[in-house]
């Protein structure tokens, strides 16, 4: 079944995205689902963990390989039995300026000044692309140290890198731009050894880029881009980024940051201070489902074998009063269940980061969800590996 496009996309977006329909109002479109949603998600014992690495941060699955970093240096496991008896085996390093080096080496001072890689593509060369504060950075195949490929003089990094089948990488701008200036999506057709403005929103569009995700089903990219009214969109887009088209646009539950796709549809999570948040599912009719309420802002989710997982994180406001950060699963045609919860500890927020549970990109091809916890109590800045069988 193929996804609408172009004109009938919009059309579609036009009902979807009605404040009335988002709040609770009766749905007048057949395009709408309507779920009866419970007042609280059901929740279950927690997944049993396997397996605990503290001082390493997942970053990208490739297949049964897991890739992580421990400050400015990339590691590497292959999923093996028993999973805690995993081997590390150093990829690469990058040599940030020396106060970078310095402030990496502690907990806190890495934290308060947010070192280390904070987004990893792997390239079709066998290379791989990051982001770290200030800069991308690019590892050519067979290499083992990372080099700049581009500075960046907006904001201090991007969310996410995406990395499509074809060769070709992209990242958009990530920066407050309270001026509401144009704001580029930057690719690369060399696997990352150069950079050029691929996509340009225009001046008051948007406020920045949360995340372009690849859909392998459709052979297109998906942007999301927020904060506030039509800053907010779902935008469908070629592989080339020649066509971009809006498919949900102009409410705050359009401002997203995770999305997962899979066979049967898109499932993501807002990423809101202002409202209840939500994870949503957009089928290949682009019929748009609300399928569980979630207890905070969400930016992270990933698929293992045919669950999806959204996390949540403590980003207190009027709304967003919960001080856990949670893990949920579910599906299109299974319950979402509230499955581990961790609470924010006393380090404040503004200077040591918002609690937060960190889900890995890439392809996954195990049975083992990797989770990485910052900012929460007992596992802060440690992945851990739990089963899902």
């Amino acid at each position: 079944m193929k996804l609408l496009s172009g004109a009938a996309f919009s059309r579609a977006a036009e009902f979807i995205l009605d404040s009335n329909r988002f709040s609770g109002g009766a749905c007048r479109s057949a395009r709408c689902s309507s779920h009866s949603l419970p007042a609280t998600i059901a929740t279950m014992p927690g997944l049993p963990r396997v397996a605990r690495f503290p001082n390493l941060r997942a970053l990208a699955w490739s297949g049964d390989t897991l890739y992580a970093s421990r400050g400015y240096e990339l590691l590497r496991a292959k999923i093996q039995n028993p999973v805690d008896e995993m081997s590390w085996q150093r990829v690469a390093t990058f040599r940030p300026p020396l106060r970078r080096r310095v402030s990496a080496l502690n907990r806190l001072t890495a934290r308060l000044f947010r070192d280390g890689f904070h987004a990893l593509a792997l390239t079709v060369t066998g290379g791989a692309v990051a982001a770290v504060p200030g800069a991308i950075i690019t590892l050519p195949p067979d290499e083992t140290e990372f080099r700049q490929s581009h500075r960046i003089i907006r904001g201090t990094r991007p969310l996410h890198i995406t990395a499509v089948p074809g060769g070709a990488i992209y990242w958009g701008e990530y920066f407050d731009n309270l001026a509401r200036d144009e704001v580029h999506i930057y690719g690369s057709a060399d696997h990352g050894a150069t950079w050029s403005v691929a996509y340009t929103f225009p001046k008051g569009a948007i406020r920045h880029v949360h995340n372009i995700v690849h859909d392998s089903a459709e052979n297109c990219l998906w942007i999301l881009t927020g904060d506030y009214g039509d800053e907010c969109r779902i935008l469908r887009a070629s592989i080339d980024l020649s066509r971009v088209e809006s498919v949900l646009q102009g409410n705050q539950q359009a401002r997203a940051v995770a999305m997962v796709p899979a066979a049967d549809g898109l499932y993501f999570s807002s990423d809101t201070p202002l409202e209840s948040n939500y994870i949503y599912h957009l089928n290949r009719q682009a019929v748009l489902s609300k399928l569980a309420p979630i207890d905070s802002s969400s930016i992270y989710g990933c698929r293992v074998e045919d669950r999806i997982f959204f996390s949540t994180m403590v980003e207190p406001s009027a709304v967003n009063t919960d001080r856990y950060v949670h893990i949920y699963g579910g599906g299109a045609k299974e319950d979402w269940r509230l499955l581990l919860s961790w609470k924010k500890d006393r380090w404040p927020l503004r200077y040591f980061q918002y609690g937060n549970a960190f889900l890995p990109d890439g392809s996954n091809t195990t049975k083992y969800l990797a989770v990485t916890t910052v900012a929460v109590k007992q596992d802060d800045q440690v992945t851990s590996i739990y089963s899902v069988a």
